[in-house]
């Protein structure tokens, strides 16, 4: 136990006294909520009673001492009856209703004491409260007294002077206020109805968040503010209450603290009235519950999660006290009996067993109870009827004085173990026998599993090389067929080129190289289907109406079908713009008129048409799904010859032509279909021999126009260097950085060239002048987007033209060109380089 510095007579007779033979038993066995109670009372400035046990032992601060005049010290540890008998009838009815958890609290109650020789009257302000263990059972109850003889006599002089009682009331306020902020234990108050100041100690204006230096100062609401929102309407009701009619005050309630923190009180109080019955003044206490609170939540945690732990094993749990009669069992054992928790409860061991079974465990029991551990096999009755084996063990459970207060039970339920070790024994004596034949069996299920597997992975390997081969057949034919003609057409134009020079018929070398340049757009425009096909090719997206676009296609599209076909435009009103390439959607009409043309080889009707269109992806069926949202259908129909199934389900395989060999490359659906998923868009095909075919081409709906940038006038300024400007080129292939590198000469610009980005960074980095950077995007090592990233760090906004063979990356031109940057494509022409060259360095002048 804590003991202040100075002690006091109280602490003294703590010590001396022998405990041991007292009915509080030995101080190195009292349980904690009986110290704290103790060290409560011994350190409190106010008079406090402190009564434990059954016996009411009691145990008083030297305050209460005063009080007890000649009963002190006989009266320290003895129980109260016996030290107050002139008491008893008073008494009784207080200790019998606290202990049933209520509290009781009484207003100047008089009492005749001996002090010093002679009897005196004392007037006393009394609270019983209960005081509860570690169980939560209500152990002792703790008596605050407050003397009220000098308040009785200040009333007195209230009613006789107003002046100069009202300056004694204050200094007595004062002096009270002084001695109840020595204690940090309990919190009292003393509210002045008629004024509303609220006077309290500082451990209560503390817990109710008010500033100690204020706490005779503010109204009851500041106090009633730091009152958890949820209990605050109740301790108000509870106030109001006491005031109007006259009734004890008392609340449990939670505060909460400026730092979040919940705590607890209980509070205690009673309303005085004047003599014309109105309330005055409302005194009482409060004692810090927060720490109990704690306990018993961590106690009922603490207990909850060991019943679920029990719960959860599979053994069976249970505690028998001295008497032997249960007191605790898990889920497993109560449905082993097949009983409720109630049923089951303070039942005997003989009562659940019956006097035959209990029999075959007498010594076990007695030998748990004398504190001995046992464990031992037994036959056990359960719920079904069916006797069940198990093996059991008894554990004591010893008490704080050492002695044994009951035992434990575990079960565990041994009967299938005992089958399974019978059934262990039969197969025994047959098992040599039973695996042999199953090991023949098997290793038989074995040998054809193993065949019928190489079989199945011969055959699929097979299939898959077959199916490879005939797509790269397909491929490579194509592509080579195609390339191979145009190749011929190139190669051929410059060995005849070669040779008139040799010759000096420098005059005659114009229609071959005329020859080979259009053999070599055609390569051009291969790859780009190639690209559209694997959604490749970069994308130069922009507004535009499809009506528009049609309208400006139509003549185009008279002399493309010939004169034999009738073509018929059916567009829709209010038609959609759409956000998409201009030329790549143009191609992909006009291979759909080629298509349709070649396929009314005697003549027919070819209709063009647009419309708004909702697809949900229910109505139509396309290769891929279906974003539900609004398109705009461009169609293109003929009644020619069509297609059978077995052809229409090809038509969009790349290379796939119905045509003869050297009339087409098979890649017109197959570049649309590319096209068309890479603009976010979808493409449906119909058709029936005889019949005719539909294609139709859905792109999704602009919905928010960006206003038109003014067009740019074209300038008709040569694409020259005109003020020494200087160029950094990077480009891995050697011809091609030899082409642009004479392009670049030739157009008078300073070049710096370099063949991979680790070349490159030192250009930049040094001090040359850089008006604009050529760059390859697939560089070796380091790419070209990647080199332009720490140009820009060196020289901030410098320009960057990118070029590039296979635009992957480049192919998705938004968040891949920032401000100041641009994108050829390979193969591009001179006048193409040399303008977009030009035009960048007159944007960075």
């Amino acid at each position: 136990m804590n003991g202040s510095p100075s002690g006091s007579d109280a602490q003294a007779l703590i010590a001396r006294l022998d405990w041991a033979n007292n009915p509080l038993g030995a101080a190195s066995h009292w349980p904690q909520s009986l110290r704290t109670a103790m060290d409560i009372v011994i350190h409190s400035p106010m008079p406090m009673l402190l009564l434990w046990g059954p016996a009411l032992t009691q145990i008083y601060n030297d305050g209460f001492a005063l009080l007890a005049g000649s009963k002190h010290p006989q009266a320290f540890g003895q129980p109260t009856h016996l030290v107050w008998p002139e008491l008893k009838d008073f008494t009784d009815p207080i200790y019998s209703a606290v202990l049933q958890g209520q509290v009781r609290t009484y207003t100047e109650q008089r009492f005749n004491l001996q002090r010093n020789g002679h009897e005196s009257d004392f007037w006393l302000d009394l609270t019983y409260s209960p005081i509860r263990d570690e169980r939560g059972q209500v152990a002792g109850i703790l008596v605050t007294a407050i003397e009220t003889n000098e308040r009785r006599r200040i009333a007195l002089e209230l009613k006789q002077r107003s002046d100069a009682s009202l300056k004694a009331q204050h200094e007595t306020e004062e002096r009270l206020q002084l001695a109840l902020a020595a204690t940090d234990a309990v919190g009292t108050w003393d509210w002045d109805i008629g004024e509303d100041r609220f006077i309290a100690d500082a451990h209560f204006a503390q817990l109710h968040s008010i500033d100690p230096a204020l706490a005779g100062q503010l109204p009851i609401s500041a106090y009633l503010s730091g009152v958890h929102p949820e209990d605050r309407a109740m301790v108000a009701r509870s106030i109001k209450h006491c005031i109007t009619h006259g009734t004890e005050y008392g609340e449990e309630y939670r505060l909460l603290q400026a730092n979040g923190e919940v705590r607890w009180v209980f509070a205690r109080g009673r309303c005085y009235k004047d003599h014309h019955g109105r309330p005055t003044r409302f005194l009482g206490a409060a004692l810090d519950l927060t720490e109990r609170k704690h306990t018993e939540q961590a106690l009922r945690q603490s207990q909850t999660e060991l019943q679920l732990i029990i719960n959860a094993m599979p053994v069976l749990i249970g505690y028998v006290d001295r008497e032997e009669r249960f007191r605790l069992n898990n889920s497993a054992y109560l449905e082993w009996y097949g009983m409720t928790p109630q049923e089951l409860y303070g039942k005997s061991i003989r009562e659940v067993l019956g006097d035959e079974l209990y029999a075959t465990r007498a010594e076990q029991i007695d030998a748990a109870l004398s504190g001995k551990s046992c464990s031992f096999e037994a036959y056990s009755p359960h719920r079904d009827g069916r006797p069940r084996f198990a093996l059991m063990k008894y554990l004591p459970r010893f008490g704080a004085d050492g002695a044994v207060n009951g035992f434990y039970i575990f079960v565990i339920d041994e009967t299938e173990r005992k089958q399974t070790e019978a059934a262990l024994r039969n197969l025994n004596e047959t098992l040599e026998e039973r695996v042999g034949e199953r090991t023949q069996a098997l290793a038989e299920a074995n040998q054809r599993l193993q065949s019928e597997m190489f079989e199945r992975e011969r055959a699929e390997d097979a299939l898959r090389h077959a199916q490879k081969m005939e797509a790269v057949g397909q491929l490579t034919g194509g592509i080579a067929h195609d390339f191979n003609n145009m190749l011929t057409g190139i190669i051929g134009s410059l060995d005849l080129m070669q040779r008139y020079i040799a010759d000096g018929r420098s005059d005659e070398i114009g229609r071959f190289a005329d020859a080979a340049v259009s053999s070599a757009n055609r390569a051009a425009a291969l790859t780009h289907r190639l690209l559209a096909f694997s959604r490749r090719q970069s994308l130069n997206r922009q507004p535009l109406d499809p009506n528009t676009l049609v309208r400006s296609l139509e003549e185009l599209f008279r002399r493309t079908k010939g004169e034999h076909i009738e073509l018929n435009l059916r567009l829709g009103t209010d038609v959609w713009p759409v956000n998409t390439d201009a030329s790549q959607l143009e191609n992909a009409l006009l291979n759909l008129v080629i298509n349709a043309r070649d396929a009314m080889p005697e003549g027919g009707e070819l209709l063009i048409e647009t419309a708004n269109s909702y697809l949900d992806g229910t109505e139509i069926s396309t290769l891929e799904p279906v974003k539900a949202g609004d398109y705009v259908m461009l169609g293109v129909s003929d009644n020619g010859s069509g297609m059978s199934p077995r052809i229409l389900a090809k038509a969009f395989d790349p290379f796939f032509t119905t045509k003869p060999i050297g009339q087409g490359t098979g890649l017109g659906l197959s570049m649309i279909y590319g096209f068309a998923q890479q603009s976010g868009g979808h493409v449906t095909l119909s058709s029936q021999p005889d019949q005719g075919t539909t294609v139709r081409l859905y792109l999704p709906r602009l919905h928010a126009v960006p206003q038109e940038k003014p067009a740019t006038p074209a300038t008709l300024d040569p694409p020259f260097a005109t003020a020494g400007e200087s160029v950094v080129l990077v480009e891995d292939d050697p011809a091609v950085r030899m082409l642009v590198l004479n392009v670049l000469n030739e157009l008078g610009y300073t070049t710096h060239e370099a063949e991979d980005a680790r070349a490159a960074l030192p250009l930049i980095e040094s001090g040359l002048r850089v008006d604009l950077l050529i760059t390859d995007v697939g560089l070796p090592g380091m790419n070209g987007r990647q080199l332009a990233e720490i140009a820009r760090q060196y020289r901030p906004g410098l320009k960057v033209l990118f070029m590039t063979g296979y635009a992957e990356k480049a192919a998705e031109r938004q968040g891949f060109l920032d401000e100041g940057m641009d994108l050829v494509s390979k193969p591009f022409s001179i006048e193409l380089l040399a303008g977009k060259i030009r035009h960048m360095i007159r944007q960075a002048g």
